[in-house]
């Protein structure tokens, strides 16, 4: 039987990465051997931050666990994991609008690499709500939204903020 690597994917556009999405990360680790927080570029979403403010971002949240690395993709998912050597995806739900669209992409992905399985991770209760299209609604609004956010990726806004 081949050993499997125990490196997993979390791909995202993290626009901005929020507490739900560290929930899910802190989570996964304690899951996988290796965790690869994948920061998709997407363009074609309109981010609000650019690629390399959402890299930024995520390494400051992420630094402090040892098992999870940070990278830029704007390939293909499957492809990306297989150039990672990643036989996983990792993938957060909150409700059951986003099990839809994730369940969707689950197959997408399937179709594209049958070698390659997603895996669903629930964020935990106090953390269900927040999405980054939440953080970013209440930020155009310039109201506060640290409680949202790890402390670091509140920082680096604040910062980005008093620029503008």
């Amino acid at each position: 039987m081949k050993k499997r690597s125990k490196r997993v994917i979390y791909p995202g556009t993290f626009d901005p990465i929020t507490n739900g999405h560290l929930d899910i990360i802190k989570r996964a680790a304690d899951l996988f051997d290796e965790i690869v927080v994948a920061v998709a570029k997407s363009s074609e979403k309109g981010p609000m931050f650019s690629h390399k403010q959402r890299l930024v971002m995520a390494e400051a949240a992420c630094e402090e666990i040892d098992n999870v690395t940070i990278e830029g993709f704007s390939n293909l998912l499957v492809e990306f994991c297989r150039e990672k050597e990643a036989a996983i995806i990792i993938r957060g739900l909150r409700a059951v609008s986003d099990f839809e669209y994730e369940l969707q992409m689950g197959y997408a992905n399937a179709s594209l690499a049958p070698e390659i399985e997603t895996v669903y991770l629930m964020p935990s209760l106090e953390n269900a709500f927040i999405s980054s299209s939440v953080v970013r609604a209440i930020l155009k609004h310039d109201a506060s939204c640290a409680h949202l956010l790890p402390p670091k990726v509140n920082s680096i806004i604040e910062e980005s903020i008093k620029c503008i």
